[in-house]
C-alpha cells in the first residue's frame, strides 16, 4: 500500500514539472524581503517579491513560498501595473463553486501543502506581460510556543533565484525584557554567517539577514538556483513574578503563564510501544534507541512502565516500579529485545496501559500515557470511534495522553482527536535519520511536571479561552486570552490555583500585571485572542460530535472571516477584473492527502489542498483615467498606474500644490516640476512633493476629468497660531543628567541625513507642540507621516496606510505602523516615529533605535551630547564644556522618546550651547 501511493506520488511531480514548471531563466526576482514583527510572542510576517519579465513575450511567474504550519494566511495580495488583487477570506462552502469552476477550466492549482515537519507551502502563478513587473504579498500570523524554555521564529528562505536585493528583517518587542536571543538553522552558519546581524536592547531585538548574490550561491543550503534553507531566531523573555504577565488593552485581556521557581513533580509514566510488523526495519531500531535514551533520563523519585503490542500485549512489569538503577537496567534488556511482529491492536495496548497507571496512584505525583505508533488499528477491536470511547472512559480525565504517530501510514486525525478528548496532544513523527531525537526531544518537553490541576480564573472576564489544564511542565507557557466584562479594568481580576506536589498554590499577584503600551497596540491582543480562539474552537470541533460539533464550527468560522485567518473551514478567494480567473487558497489539514489528478501543474505528494492557480494577463498599455487607487478612491482601470487618483472625500484631493515644494534638503529634485494642483489630505495639505503625473509619465494621464467650474473665493486667512516651545532631549551616555534645548515656532528641522545611503530625514515642527509631519527619503523613494496617515511614492505608484500591524516594503526602505508607533528601516539605520496626545490633538515624535556605522551622518537626531562638568556658584549653575562655562537652569520636561512620556529633569541652556553650532545649521527649507 505505502509503495503504490509513492509510486503515484512521483509520477504526479513528473507530470507537475514537465507540464507547467516556469522557466524562470526568463524571469528577474529584482527584490525579497520578508519582514517580521513580534509583539508578546505574537509574530507577523510580510513576504514581498517582486519579479520583472525580462523577454519579449509573455511569461508565467511563480510565487513559492514556505510558511509554518502553525500560521494563519490572513493577507495575499499581488500588485500589477497599478492594479492591486486582493484575497477575500470566505467560507470554503462560498468558495467551492468559485474552486470548481476555475477547475472545470482546465486552470491549474495555486497550492498550499505540507511540506516536512514544520512547514507549509504555497505556490501560485501569474501571466505577465512583456517587460512587465508584478508584485507578491503574503502575510501570515502566528503565536510563538514556549518550548524546552524557549521561543522559535523560522523562516524560511527559498527565493527560487539569487537576489539582488534579499532582506530578512526581525523586530521583537517584549515588554518583559528578553534575556535571550540566537539565531540558528541552515543558514546561519559558515558562508552566510557575516550576512547576520543581532541587535538586543532590553525589551527590543532585531536581527537582520542581508546575504550577497554571491553568498545566495555558495552556502551550504544553497546552489545556482540560490538558498533554500531555515533561518530560526530563538530568544526567552524575563520571568520576574511567578504569576506571570497580563496585558490589557480595551476589551481584551492576554495572560501568559510560566513559573519555573516550583519544586518538581514526580511522575508515573507508561511508555506503549507499537512492534507490529509495519514497524520493521529502521522504524523499530530508532524506537529502541529513543526509548534507551528516555529511560536514562528518568529520575530516582519517577515510577515507570513499558509495554509493547502487536496484536498481543508484551509486559516488562505488570505493574509501576521505581526508576532506580536496577529496574532501569531491566527496562534497557526489554527495550533491546522488542522486535517487529504481528498485526496492531491500540485499543487493548492503551487501555492496558491505562489499568496500569490507574492500579497504582500515587499522592503528590503526576501520571503521564504515551502511545507510539504507525499504522491504524487492524486487530481487536478497530472501530475507531468505538476505541475513542473506551480510552476516554478508562482514562477518565485522570491524566493525559499523548499520541505519537510514526510516519505517514498512521492515521493522524485518530490519534489527535484520541489524544486531545484525554487533554494530550499527537505529535508526528518523521521517518527521518533523526527521528530517535525527535522522540527524545518529545519527552523532554513533559519530563518535568511543576503543577497540575491547573485553574486560571479571571473575574470579570468572558468569552475566555481554556482555562483548565491537567498538568504544566517546565520550559514551558500557558497561555489564556479573554474579553474584559464591560471593558472595566477597575474590576478585572486574575488568578491562578494549581497543585504543587501535595500543595494547593494560588497565585494572585495582580500587582505585577502589564498594561498595554504603546509599544503593544489594542488590534494586536485582541487578534492574539482571536488566533487562539480559533485554534481552540478547531480542535474542540474536532473532538465533539452532534449540536456541539456544529456549535464550535461555527464560531471558528466566525471569527476567522472576521479576523481573515485561512484555517480548515475557509477559503482565500483572490478577486480579479470580471473574465479573469480565480485564486482559491487552503489550509491543510495534518496528514491530508492531496489529489493526484484534476490539476494541471498540482505538486503533488503527502499532505496539502489544492486550490485554483492565478492566470492573469498584464495589459502593456496603461488606461487613462479609469477610475481611482487614492484613500477614498476605488481601483480602476486594467493598466498603468490604475487611472487618476480619489482623495479623501475628493476625488481630486491627492494631486499636488505645486511640485516645487518636494526638493530634498539634501539630494537633487527627483521629479520634473509641474503645475499646481487642489488642496490635498487632512494632514498632507496639498501633498507638497507630489509631481503632476501628466506632465512626469507622458502618455498616462491621471486628471480625473470634470465639467470646469470656476474656483471658489479663497477664505480670508487665519489668525496665526500662537508660537509654541518644543524642548529636545541630549541624553548622556554615563545616565547624568541630559541637556536640553527649546526650539520655538513651526520651523522645518532637518532630523536626519545619511549621504552615502541617500538617506535623509525632515521634520516640520507643529505650532501646537510636536512634529506635524515627517518626511523620509531614501534614493527615488519618498514617505511622508503625519498621526492620521502615511503615503508612500515609489516614483511610479503612492499608497496610502491608515490601519495598524500592517507593512509597507519598498524597494530601499521597510515601514511597519503599530498603534501608535511607526517603525521605519533604511539599511543600517532604525528610525521609530512615537504618536503622542490625545484624540483633538495628536503628534510625532522621532528617535534613532539604530544609528548608522557612517561617522559622517549628519542631523539633530544623531547630534551627541558634550561631556559637561558641573560648575557651582552662590547664585547660578553653570556647565563647563570644551573649555567654556555656559549658564544652565534646571528643567523639568516629558521625555516623548518613550511611549508613555515620563517626566524628566534636564540642564536648560541654549541650542546653540547643547548642540555646540547655530540651531539654523539644522533649519531646512522644504521637507
Amino acid at each position: 500500500m505505502a509503495g503504490t501511493v509513492v509510486h503515484v506520488t512521483l509520477f504526479g511531480l513528473l507530470l507537475a514539472l514537465v507540464t507547467t514548471l516556469p522557466n524562470k531563466d526568463d524571469w528577474d526576482i529584482y527584490s525579497f524581503h520578508i519582514n517580521s514583527t513580534v509583539s508578546s510572542r505574537y509574530a507577523t510576517t510580510v513576504i514581498t517579491s517582486r519579479v520583472a519579465n525580462r523577454m519579449d513575450a509573455a511569461r508565467e511567474i511563480e510565487f513559492q513560498v514556505r510558511i509554518p504550519k502553525n500560521a494563519f494566511i490572513s493577507k495575499f495580495r499581488m500588485f500589477i501595473d497599478g492594479e492591486a488583487y486582493d484575497g477575500i477570506v470566505k467560507a470554503k462552502e462560498v468558495a467551492k463553486q468559485q474552486y470548481t469552476d476555475a477547475v472545470s477550466r482546465g486552470q491549474s492549482a495555486g497550492i498550499v501543502s505540507s511540506v516536512g515537519r514544520t512547514l507549509e507551502e504555497f505556490k501560485t502563478s501569474v501571466n505577465v506581460a512583456a517587460h512587465k513587473k508584478v508584485t507578491f504579498e503574503l502575510t501570515y500570523e502566528e503565536l510563538l510556543k514556549r518550548r524546552l524554555g524557549k521561543y522559535e521564529l523560522t523562516i524560511h528562505a527559498r527565493p527560487m533565484q539569487p537576489v539582488k536585493d534579499f532582506k530578512v528583517d526581525v523586530h521583537i518587542d517584549e515588554e518583559a525584557g528578553i534575556n535571550l536571543l540566537e539565531v540558528k538553522g541552515g543558514l546561519s552558519t559558515n558562508a552566510l554567517a557575516n550576512a547576520i546581524t543581532k541587535t538586543h536592547l532590553d525589551t527590543q531585538a532585531w536581527v537582520y539577514f542581508y546575504p550577497t548574490e554571491d553568498q545566495q550561491k555558495n552556502c551550504d543550503s544553497c546552489s545556482e538556483n540560490g538558498m533554500n534553507g531555515d533561518l530560526v531566531i530563538v530568544y526567552d523573555v524575563n520571568r520576574n513574578s511567578t504569576f506571570g504577565d497580563i496585558k490589557k488593552s480595551p476589551g481584551y485581556f492576554v495572560h501568559h503563564f510560566a513559573p519555573s521557581n516550583l519544586p518538581r513533580i514526580p511522575k508515573n509514566v507508561v511508555f506503549i510501544i507499537d512492534q507490529s510488523g509495519s514497524m520493521h526495519g529502521r522504524k523499530m531500531h530508532q524506537t529502541r534507541i529513543a526509548l534507551l535514551h528516555i529511560l536514562n533520563d528518568l529520575a530516582e523519585e519517577d515510577f515507570f512502565g513499558v509495554i509493547s503490542f502487536d496484536s498481543n500485549i508484551f509486559h516488562w512489569k505488570r505493574e509501576l516500579v521505581q526508576a532506580n538503577e536496577e529496574n532501569l537496567a531491566s527496562a534497557k534488556t526489554f527495550a533491546r529485545q522488542i522486535q517487529d511482529r504481528g498485526a496492531t491492536d491500540i485499543n487493548q495496548a492503551v487501555l492496558e496501559g491505562a489499568k496500569i497507571l490507574n492500579a497504582h496512584p500515587r499522592e503528590g505525583s503526576a501520571s503521564i500515557l504515551i502511545l507510539l505508533t504507525d499504522g491504524d488499528p487492524t486487530s481487536g477491536v478497530t472501530n475507531l470511534k468505538q476505541i475513542q470511547s473506551n480510552v476516554r472512559e478508562a482514562i477518565a480525565g485522570k491524566f493525559p495522553l499523548y499520541c505519537l504517530g510514526f510516519g505517514f501510514d498512521v492515521n493522524f486525525e485518530f490519534l489527535e482527536k484520541m489524544s486531545l478528548q484525554n487533554d494530550g496532544v499527537a505529535r508526528r513523527i518523521y521517518e527521518d535519520s533523526d527521528a530517535d531525537l525527535q522522540l527524545k526531544g518529545f519527552y523532554e518537553e513533559v519530563a518535568t511536571p511543576l503543577l497540575t490541576d491547573v485553574m486560571m480564573i479571571y473575574e470579570g472576564g468572558f468569552n475566555v479561552t481554556q482555562t483548565t489544564f491537567s498538568q504544566y511542565y517546565n520550559g514551558s507557557e500557558i497561555v489564556v486570552a479573554g474579553q474584559i466584562t464591560d471593558n472595566d479594568i477597575e474590576t478585572f481580576t486574575p488568578q491562578v490555583v494549581a497543585i504543587s506536589k501535595n500543595t494547593r498554590v494560588v497565585f494572585t499577584e495582580t500587582n505585577q500585571t502589564v498594561e498595554s503600551t504603546g509599544t503593544v497596540s489594542d488590534s494586536h491582543i485582541q487578534r492574539v485572542w482571536a488566533y487562539l480562539t480559533v485554534k481552540q474552537l478547531l480542535e474542540k470541533e474536532l473532538q465533539l460530535s452532534g449540536p456541539e460539533k456544529e456549535s464550535a464550527k461555527k464560531e471558528a468560522l466566525e471569527l476567522s472571516l472576521k479576523y481573515s485567518f485561512v484555517t480548515p473551514l475557509t477559503s482565500m478567494v483572490v478577486t480579479k477584473p470580471p473574465g479573469e480567473s480565480t485564486d482559491v487558497l487552503h489550509k491543510p489539514k495534518e496528514g491530508e492527502k492531496q489529489p493526484t489528478t484534476g490539476f494541471r501543474g498540482s505538486s503533488l505528494g503527502y499532505g496539502g489542498s489544492v486550490a485554483s492557480r492565478v492566470n492573469i494577463q498584464v495589459g502593456s498599455a496603461g488606461v487613462a483615467g479609469g477610475g481611482g487607487m487614492g484613500y477614498g478612491g476605488r481601483t480602476g482601470g486594467s493598466g498603468g498606474l490604475g487611472g487618476s487618483y480619489g482623495g479623501y472625500g475628493s476625488a481630486a484631493g491627492l494631486l499636488p500644490q505645486a511640485a516645487s515644494s518636494f526638493p530634498r534638503s539634501h539630494s537633487p529634485h527627483p521629479f520634473p516640476a509641474g503645475p499646481p494642483g487642489p488642496p490635498g489630505l487632512p494632514g498632507f495639505p496639498g501633498l507638497p512633493g507630489m509631481p503632476d503625473f501628466h506632465h512626469a509619465y507622458p502618455g498616462h494621464d491621471l486628471m480625473l476629468q470634470r465639467p470646469h467650474r470656476p474656483p471658489p473665493p479663497p477664505p480670508p486667512p487665519p489668525p496665526p497660531p500662537p508660537s509654541h516651545t518644543n524642548t529636545f532631549l541630549l541624553k548622556t551616555a554615563d545616565q547624568s543628567l541630559p541637556l536640553c534645548f527649546n526650539v520655538f515656532g513651526t520651523v522645518n528641522l532637518n532630523l536626519l541625513n545619511h549621504s552615502s545611503q541617500e538617506l535623509s530625514v525632515n521634520g516640520e515642527l507643529d505650532s501646537q507642540g510636536g512634529f506635524k509631519t515627517i518626511v523620509i527619503h531614501k534614493a527615488q523613494q519618498y514617505f511622508r507621516v503625519s498621526p492620521q496617515m502615511i503615503m508612500m511614492f515609489d516614483g511610479q505608484h503612492m499608497r496610502f496606510q491608515t490601519r495598524p500591524d500592517e507593512h509597507i516594503v519598498g524597494d530601499s526602505m521597510t515601514l511597519i505602523k503599530r498603534n501608535n508607533e511607526i517603525d521605519i528601516v533604511a539599511g543600517d539605520t532604525r528610525i521609530v516615529i512615537l504618536i503622542h496626545g490625545h484624540p483633538n490633538h495628536k503628534f510625532l515624535w522621532p528617535v534613532v533605535r539604530q544609528f548608522p556605522a557612517d561617522s559622517s551622518v549628519t542631523g539633530i537626531l544623531v547630534v551627541k551630547p558634550a561631556v559637561y562638568e558641573e560648575v557651582q556658584q552662590t547664585s547660578t549653575t553653570k556647565l563647563r564644556i570644551l573649555d567654556k562655562e555656559i549658564d544652565v537652569t534646571r528643567y523639568r520636561t516629558n521625555d516623548y522618546s518613550i511611549p508613555s512620556p515620563p517626566p524628566l529633569e534636564c540642564w536648560l541652556m541654549s541650542a546653540e550651547s547643547a548642540l555646540q553650532r547655530p540651531l539654523e545649521e539644522f533649519i531646512v527649507v522644504q521637507l
